[in-house]
């Protein structure tokens, strides 16, 4: 089978001849820059500057020759860049205040305080010891001496409004896209494109109070931003809908370590219509390309919503997250959605346990996730920088020998 038949058999439940794999597909399926010199290294391949395409969560841009060594199956397509080919005018070299030699797009971002800890655009800020960069509240500000403010609808309106494509910077995409698809060598193509992602829900410290206590105007906010990812997705995807296999369509998060952030009954009401509006045009304008949620946590009592919003994908399967198993989780899929995701516990087993022992995981968790297809292997979340490069390794060999449904 060729990388992109293998995905979208998987996400339509039909047989495989192995799991497909993922590396970075999007952003929550990724490596982090200091640990990709590591996974390069234990590869047994040359040495490269890694190239730093998302330098909030300092994550890679693997390269196609990574992919190869690994078995994975995507590439993945942003506004602008994508690892299909080599785009070398896009990279300048950055050394992270000699901590780490890197290519990074705009050098110009960052300035480094006499401490030592480096900003980007002024407002996010990585300490020495740290290996992401981070702003006040992880840039959702909490103020606990002071009401919860309503959200101002009009802005938001206003805001959804400027972020409508025009006809040009559609065309221009669509071209890109277009040129990835003739790259990317059999691989499914992930789409990470912006302008149609909906992201209607923003910050885990004020946005969940405001959902119960402004409901209309929350439900409001929700519809501006549907209605502006559907008009992006009217203009874009009868343009780019033979170029791209996975849509990214939201990267909501919902969960916490061991519950969700609200109600379900706060999803349902006041997310959840938004979706299925916009997974039908999705569906209606591109209907051989796959949507997929990103939504972090213990999110196993919406499973089943998510697939009657008209979701193909859910991400990132954190079964450790709660009190369910693998096979729970999978039960409550049954079926209607796909995993992305889950191979490995990524906060406990990856940092903490041996190279056998992460071996080990794989091949207890992932017969679960993957019985009657619906998945596709990648880690639990982001592979942080302490991972030696050794269990990166080891948790793909382990997965590709692990038959298709």
């Amino acid at each position: 089978m060729t990388s992109r038949e293998r995905i979208l058999n998987a996400v339509e439940f039909k047989p495989t001849d192995r799991i497909p794999l993922d590396l970075a597909g999007m952003r929550s399926t990724g490596i982090s820059v200091f640990a990709y010199p590591k996974l390069v290294k234990a590869l047994g391949l040359p040495y490269r500057r890694p190239r730093a395409y998302d330098t909030g969560q300092m994550l890679a841009l693997p390269d196609l020759d990574v992919l190869d060594a690994l078995g994975c199956d995507t590439v993945i397509v942003e506004n602008g860049l994508t690892n299909a080919f080599p785009q070398p005018e896009m990279w300048r070299e950055y050394d992270f205040n000699g901590r780490l030699p890197a290519l990074v797009t705009d050098p110009s971002a960052y300035q480094v305080l006499p401490n030592g800890t480096i900003t980007m655009h002024g407002w996010a800020s990585m300490p020495p010891a740290s290996t992401v960069f981070t702003g006040e509240h992880a840039g959702c500000g909490v103020d606990l001496s002071a009401d919860v403010p309503p959200p101002n609808v009009d802005r938001h309106r206003e805001w959804c409004e400027k972020q409508i494509l025009t006809p040009e910077a559609a065309q221009k995409i669509a071209g890109f896209c277009h040129r990835v698809r003739d790259a990317a060598n059999g691989r499914a193509v992930f789409s990470a494109l912006g302008p149609i992602q909906a992201g209607i829900g923003i910050g885990m410290g004020v946005y969940p109070v405001q959902c119960v206590l402004y409901p209309d105007e929350i439900f409001a906010c929700h519809a501006a931003s549907a209605d502006r990812c559907i008009r992006n997705m009217e203009l874009l995807l009868p343009l780019i809908r033979d170029d791209v296999d996975i849509l990214m369509g939201t990267a909501d998060d919902w969960g916490t370590q061991t519950s969700l952030v609200a109600a379900p009954d706060v999803h349902r009401n006041l997310f959840k219509p938004h979706y299925k509006r916009i997974n039908a045009v999705a569906r209606a304008l591109a209907p051989k390309s796959k949507t997929f949620i990103h939504t972090c946590g213990a999110v196993y009592p919406l499973i089943k919503d998510f697939a009657e919003a008209g979701f193909d994908i859910m991400n990132p399967v954190q079964w450790c997250a709660g009190e369910q198993t693998p096979a729970e989780w999978k039960a409550a899929a049954n079926g209607r959605i796909a995993f992305w995701g889950g191979g490995v516990n990524s906060q406990h087993t990856l940092p903490l346990k041996s190279v056998d022992e992460v071996r080990a995981e794989v091949r207890r968790v992932v017969p679960e996730l993957a019985r009657g297809g619906g998945f596709i292997f990648a880690n639990i979340h982001n592979i942080l920088a302490e991972i030696a490069g050794e269990k990166v390794v080891a948790m793909y060999e382990e997965a590709r020998k692990i038959n298709g449904a």
